[in-house]
């Protein structure tokens, strides 16, 4: 398989744990690639088994295009842990690095360096790491920006997002982390974050890409 297909195949098992059909449009705007090029990827997918497409409504992945997709997102979280833990890269940097990684990755590669890592749960940024039949759980959906003053609740994960990540990471804010939300401005201001290494300040846009506890 192609890394072109690879990716597509990850863009919609991503997209696929919030709704099960998973549009052209929104696989365009993910990829960033035109909307015929999605349509051309789309018709080899299903005829490879991978997708069911209904016209005008969107794809579903099969059970073997889900399998497939999540074994490539296990691989890539497993070099996010190596890169960061083992080697001190960023968020960002370790993400990028494993973009390449993961399409020369094997699966007796990836036991090994499942095993080497002490079997990490999730990746340096909260994501679960999907299991070895391609599922995974413990995605949370609750947004930092949701919480109202008062309230207190435990960074969870971050969105897949290089300036957001460098972001994070520059304010200290670590997964599982508690935060309590001290102040928040009107009109989409910045949210004050009462956390035990001090106050930090984040901005709402950064707090929508932010997620914690669900209720």
């Amino acid at each position: 398989m192609t890394s072109g297909k690879e990716d597509y195949l990850k863009a919609i098992y991503l997209i696929s744990e919030s709704h099960e059909l998973v549009t052209n449009k929104e696989l365009s705007n993910m990829l960033h690639v035109s909307p015929p090029s999605v349509s051309e990827m789309i018709t080899k997918l299903q005829k490879q088994g991978y997708v069911d497409y209904t016209a005008y409504k969107g794809s579903k992945m099969t059970r073997k295009g889900r399998r497939e997709a999540g074994r490539l997102l296990r691989y890539h979280s497993l070099w996010e842990v190596f890169l960061v833990e083992k080697l001190d890269f960023s968020w960002s940097e370790a993400h990028e690095i494993a973009e390449g990684l993961e399409h020369q990755t094997t699966e007796p590669l990836s036991e090994r360096l499942d095993n080497f890592l002490d079997h990490p749960v999730h990746t340096p940024r909260g994501d679960p790491i999907p299991r070895k039949d391609g599922s995974r759980s413990g995605i949370t959906h609750r947004l930092l920006s949701d919480l109202e003053v008062g309230e207190m609740s435990h960074i969870r994960r971050v969105m897949e997002d290089y300036t957001l990540m460098d972001y994070v990471q520059g304010k200290n804010i670590g997964i599982d982390m508690e935060v309590t939300v001290k102040e928040k401005e009107p009109y989409e201001g910045p949210i004050l974050l009462s956390t035990p290494i001090g106050d930090i300040s984040l901005s709402y846009k950064a707090a929508q890409q932010i997620f914690v506890d669900d209720d």
